[in-house]
């Protein structure tokens, strides 16, 4: 058995302009995560082809300790907390697969995204089993409701209810902006739908892990996409060059504080 969920998160902006804007801030994410012997290390980025999907491949190790929660790290035996995420970006379509070499094939997260031109209201747009798609919970996430934020996560200058953007002139968003939205041809507008599978077979702590892992998802889809929304003026005039040279400049980055510093960014929340 595996637990599946659907996020679903609108942003105002286009298909497009997300391609740059998400890959800018994994980027600038990954720097704020990494610190203290913890967080990520890219060891692959780099063109694929493969059964007729081109993109980019991307091969990253994730060193964990104080990320996972507590009744984990009881159990865990010392060096067991490194996770391998795969990702392959066939935009706009991505597939990212999380592995742990001391579970082996007792534990994956499988994300799969179809971004799409729309307000988050095609149904089963992964083209699953019906009997399967049928048991997925759809999860809607609106970047601009700080009730759905951590009050430890929460940061006013990543706020799409308070941010106004000088470059687009989007924001701030109001209680009501997905109507808005709707009813506004001049902005675009797209829909991250990102289905979520989690497997963790240990017996006795199963469903509590993988019930833990699809609430830190949605913690880090609901961050991730606030900061990428605010972030805007910063990434909406920059060419997939200037990413990837970014892109470039940050692995050496990551690999120079992973080493030195306190550990930084999300930590678990134990419940």
């Amino acid at each position: 058995m595996v637990l599946m969920k659907e996020f679903r998160v609108v942003l105002p902006c286009s298909v497009e302009e997300y391609q740059v804007g998400q890959l800018y801030s994994v980027a600038e994410a990954s720097k704020n995560e990494t610190g203290g012997g913890e967080g990520i290390e890219v060891l692959q980025n780099e063109p694929y082809e493969m059964d007729g999907e081109k993109g980019q491949y991307t091969h990253k190790i994730y060193h964990l300790k104080s990320k996972v929660p507590g009744f984990v790290r009881m159990f865990a035996p010392e060096g067991s907390l490194v996770f391998h995420e795969k990702a392959w970006n066939a935009y706009p379509f991505c597939r990212t697969i999380v592995t742990n070499e001391y579970m082996k094939d007792d534990f994956f997260i499988k994300i799969e995204t179809w971004h799409k031109p729309d307000l988050g209201t095609l149904e089963n747009v992964h083209c699953l089993d019906p009997n399967i798609w049928k048991n997925v919970e759809v999860v809607h996430i609106d970047i601009a409701d700080r009730s759905q934020v951590e009050p430890s996560d929460y940061k006013a200058e990543e706020d799409p209810a308070l941010f106004k953007s000088v470059k687009t002139n989007r924001g701030p968003l109001g209680p009501n902006w997905k109507k808005e939205l709707a009813n506004n041809e001049d902005c675009p507008r797209m829909c991250a739908y990102k289905l979520v599978t989690i497997k963790f077979r240990w017996w006795g702590l199963q469903n509590k892990v993988e019930n833990f892992i699809q609430k830190q998802e949605k913690r880090i889809f609901t961050n991730f996409h606030r900061q990428l929304f605010c972030w805007i003026d910063q990434w909406v005039d920059l060419t997939m060059e200037d990413i990837r040279r970014m892109e470039d400049e940050t692995q050496k980055e990551l690999d120079a504080i992973r080493k030195k510093g306190t550990v930084r960014g999300t930590s678990a929340a134990d419940d």
